[in-house]
């Protein structure tokens, strides 16, 4: 693409992104001269969080979780308790859980956890400068390493989320890319004399703008340059997934003033903490059941209440209500625990 038109699309983009973009979020206000965009109470939380950390900690949490979910429950309270690298790394893994509780996608958690060791050890507690560097850290992938850089470290840096490949898709008309044509294109189409601006414009085009469905092509900046705006559900094909509908009992077993529960070892809920399994005990009552939904599973749990103080289960640990609130729970344990609140038998 010639560089005078390049031009005016990096001018389009920008001129948009002023009017438009979500320049006040509290990871985009970090840098001395994007500071006036954040409120005053966003400033003093994050005054004395290390720059690269704290875009680190924002790129996490935003895989697979909405930025709203992200502002309002996790982001601030994760920064308050681990203000740092090294905060993170001296922490206990069920602490590191506990504050990811409800984020779900929990190997997040553990690959930071085990990312902050590592700096520690070999990087002062800072997170390095280098791409390469970057992503040879556990849950550190090409995107989150180029993002880092731009976002933390003022590099002039491209990178490819689902939200980028779907404008690059539609602006080049590429069916079905691969990841290293992406990556070229990227390359090509950065502003290289206004990185930061430009691929905060480019995520803020795909979720505001260039959406999945319904794409607001009338008021994209790319409009007057994009070739695949007339068909642009042809440039982004979704797979639709396949759910595998399926019946979960769930066992609460309350023992002498405590909760039995089990620290799963399963791939899934590695080290939280779920409820027991129902398996036809015959004094349980059915308290009530709930919908639940991971990966590729449609749950239908089922809920069942045990008050018996001589039950025993080798693999169960017991816990009074008060434990509950500092153990790491899984989703589906905390829509148990829900439950039984409104039933018969909370106590």
């Amino acid at each position: 693409m010639k560089k005078v038109l390049m031009q005016k699309i990096h001018k389009s983009i920008l001129k948009w992104y002023e009017q438009n973009g979500r320049k006040n979020l509290p990871w985009r206000i970090l840098h001395e001269e994007y500071r006036k965009y954040g409120s005053e109470n966003d400033l003093k939380k994050l005054k004395n969080i290390d720059i690269a950390y704290a875009v680190y900690v924002s790129e996490i949490m935003l895989q697979q979780t909405q930025v709203k979910s992200v502002l309002q429950n996790y982001y601030f309270q994760f920064l308050v308790k681990f203000p740092s690298l090294k905060a993170l790394s001296m922490a206990s893994e069920d602490e590191v859980l506990k504050a990811w509780q409800g984020l779900g996608y929990y190997t997040r958690a553990r690959n930071m956890h085990k990312c902050a060791k590592i700096c520690v050890q070999e990087f002062d507690a800072k997170l390095p400068f280098n791409t390469k560097e970057l992503q040879k850290l556990p849950g550190i992938g090409e995107y989150t390493a180029g993002a880092i850089a731009c976002f933390g470290f003022l590099q002039a840096k491209s990178f490819v989320d689902a939200n980028i490949k779907r404008v690059l898709s539609r602006f080049y008309s590429l069916q079905n890319p691969n990841s290293k044509l992406l990556i070229q294109k990227a390359k090509e189409f950065l502003n290289y004399d206004n990185a930061f601006d430009h691929n905060q414009a480019l995520l803020d085009i795909g979720a505001l703008v260039c959406l999945p469905k319904n794409a607001k092509c009338e008021i994209c900046p790319l409009k007057d340059f994009c070739s695949g705006k007339n068909e642009y559900e042809k440039f982004n094909p979704t797979k639709k997934i396949q759910y595998e509908n399926t019946i979960l009992k769930i066992l609460i077993v309350q023992k002498k003033e405590q909760f039995l529960l089990i620290k799963s070892q399963e791939k899934l809920y590695f080290n939280l903490y779920n409820f027991l399994e129902y398996k036809n005990q015959k004094k349980a009552k059915f308290i009530g059941e709930f919908k639940h939904s991971y990966t590729k599973y449609k749950i239908n749990a089922m809920v069942y209440f045990l008050k018996d103080d001589d039950f025993e289960d080798l693999k169960a640990k017991a816990f009074s209500y008060k434990d509950l609130e500092h153990l790491a729970l899984s989703k589906l344990a905390l829509k148990t625990l829900e439950l039984f609140k409104k039933s018969d038998y909370a106590f």
